[in-house]
C-alpha cells in the first residue's frame, strides 16, 4: 500500500496539476482549450473527458507496452486512444446530448491532442500501469483545471451567466452594466490562456 502512494506516485499524479500543468507550462492542448470554453458546462466535460481518456489509454499502454514493437508504436497508441474516445463520445451523446453538440468535433479530435500522445510515449511506455494510471488522471486534471478557469471568466463576463443560470444582479444590469461580447470570440480566449499562464508561472517562479 505504502508503495502505490510513493513519493514518485504523489509526484506523478500532483505535478501535472500546478507545476508541470500541462497547459500552462508544457503549452500542449491550447487548441480544444481555445474552442469549447464559451461557457462553464462543456469545458467540465471536455475535460473530464481527456482526463478519463489520458488515465486509461496510459494504463493500457503500460500494460502493453513490453509487447509492442517499437516500430508500429505510434499506431498502437493512436489505436487506444481513439477507441476510448469512440466510448467516450458515446456515453456523452447517451446522457450529456445537448453537451455533446456544443462539443460537436472536439470530442473526435482528443485523438489528435499532444498532450495524451505526450504522455504516452514519455511516462506510459517507460513506467508501470499504477503511476502511468495516476499520471493520466493528474494531467487530465490538470488541463481540465485551466479549461474551468477560462470557462468561468468567458461565460460570467460573455453571458452573464454561469451553468446557463443569470448571476448578474439586476440592480447591476439596471445601473447600466452590458455583458462583455468580446468574451465569447475566440481570440479572448487566447488572451484570457495567456493570463492564466502568466499568473500560474508568476506564482510558482520561486518553486521552479
Amino acid at each position: 500500500m505504502s508503495k502505490m502512494f510513493s513519493e514518485e506516485n504523489k509526484a506523478a499524479f500532483c505535478n501535472p496539476i500546478n507545476l508541470n500543468n500541462p497547459i500552462a507550462v508544457q503549452v500542449l492542448g491550447i487548441c480544444s482549450a481555445l474552442a469549447v470554453t464559451s461557457q462553464l458546462k462543456p469545458a467540465i466535460v471536455m475535460g473530464l473527458s481527456v482526463t478519463v481518456i489520458t488515465a486509461f489509454s496510459n494504463l493500457i499502454i503500460s500494460l502493453l507496452r513490453k509487447t509492442i514493437p517499437n516500430r508500429i508504436r505510434i499506431i498502437v497508441q493512436l489505436v487506444v486512444v481513439a477507441a476510448l474516445v469512440t466510448i467516450v463520445s458515446q456515453v456523452l451523446k447517451a446522457y450529456v446530448y445537448d453537451v455533446s453538440v456544443q462539443l460537436s468535433v472536439y470530442v473526435g479530435l482528443i485523438i489528435t491532442n499532444c498532450i495524451l500522445m505526450g504522455r504516452l510515449e514519455a511516462f506510459a511506455m517507460q513506467n508501470g500501469p499504477w503511476s502511468s494510471f495516476l499520471d493520466g488522471i493528474g494531467n487530465g486534471l490538470g488541463y481540465a483545471l485551466v479549461l474551468v478557469i477560462v470557462g468561468f471568466i468567458r461565460e460570467l463576463f460573455g453571458f452573464g451567466t454561469l451553468f446557463g443560470f443569470n448571476v448578474i444582479p439586476k440592480c447591476l444590469t439596471d445601473a447600466g452594466y452590458v455583458n462583455n461580447g468580446m468574451m465569447v470570440m475566440p481570440a479572448m480566449s487566447l488572451i484570457i490562456v495567456g493570463c492564466v499562464i502568466w499568473a500560474h508561472r508568476s506564482i510558482n517562479k520561486e518553486e521552479k
